[in-house]
């Protein structure tokens, strides 16, 4: 599943560029320029991690911090230019999971917020490894193997792949696969859907043309087929890039 990112930012050049670094490393961003379109998104979309600066006007982080306590139990980081250790230690003395201050790096940012979210998973108790036959995924680094090599795949492909491995065995809707890999506002774009499991077949099918472990439910949506690939055979299982173009699935 793609984890929901929202970033409460004012400032807008900033909060643009935090969201193309965090897209691009795999996750879904919502942002808000204020704390009270924040609180209001934090209902609506329920993300997984919260990034929140202090220094906003009308409501500054502190208070938005307090009132998201009603709300959900997500875990916050702070991104903030208040970079003295008053600060530092009462936004940690609030509860909140990380406190990050401007300026910062884009592996900073990156691997923190991983931290954050691998933190939560485990106070879930949501394993980070999956395994069935020759596939292993780490839901934590997005990395993919199959027979011990690595599979490289793009970061929708990999959100695609974990929201079947999120339901693995049972039939995943079209429209819930939608909403978990691009969000509630493209769940009508079957098209993309069908695009991507046909890239993610190409990359962890034995015979892509035949899948086996990629379920299509015709009219219903697509199955990770776990016990078929736990008795597939692991020598045909490669990584590959086809060039072929997709058939009706």
């Amino acid at each position: 599943m793609q984890e929901k990112i929202l970033l409460i930012e004012d400032d807008a050049a900033l909060s643009q560029l935090i969201q193309l670094l965090l897209e691009r490393a795999g996750y879904a961003i919502a942002t808000a320029n204020n704390g009270k379109q924040g609180l209001e998104l934090a209902r609506e979309q329920e993300p997984d991690l919260i990034l929140l600066d202090i220094l906003m006007p009308d409501m500054d982080g502190w208070h938005v911090y307090e009132k998201l306590q009603h709300i959900t139990d997500m875990p916050t980081i702070f991104l903030t230019a208040l970079s003295d250790e008053h600060n530092i230690t009462y936004g940690l003395g609030l509860g909140a999971d990380d406190y990050i201050t401007k300026p910062f790096g884009y592996k900073e940012l990156v691997t923190r917020v991983k931290a954050a979210l691998a933190r939560a998973r485990r106070a879930r108790g949501e394993q980070a490894i999956f395994q069935a036959g020759p596939l292993w995924v780490n839901s934590d680094t997005h990395e993919v193997r199959i027979n011990e090599e690595i599979v490289s795949l793009t970061p929708t492909e990999f959100a695609l792949l974990a929201a079947l491995i999120q339901d693995a065995g049972r039939t995943v809707s079209h429209d819930t696969l939608l909403r978990r890999v691009w969000g509630k506002e493209q769940a009508n774009r079957r098209d993309y859907l069908k695009l991507y499991i046909w890239y993610l077949r190409q990359k962890v099918e034995p015979e892509p043309r035949e899948p086996r472990y990629i379920i299509s439910e015709r009219g219903q949506g697509y199955r990770l087929d776990v016990e078929s690939i736990k008795v597939g055979s692991p020598a045909q299982m490669t990584s590959r890039s086809g060039s072929a173009t997709p058939k009706s699935d």
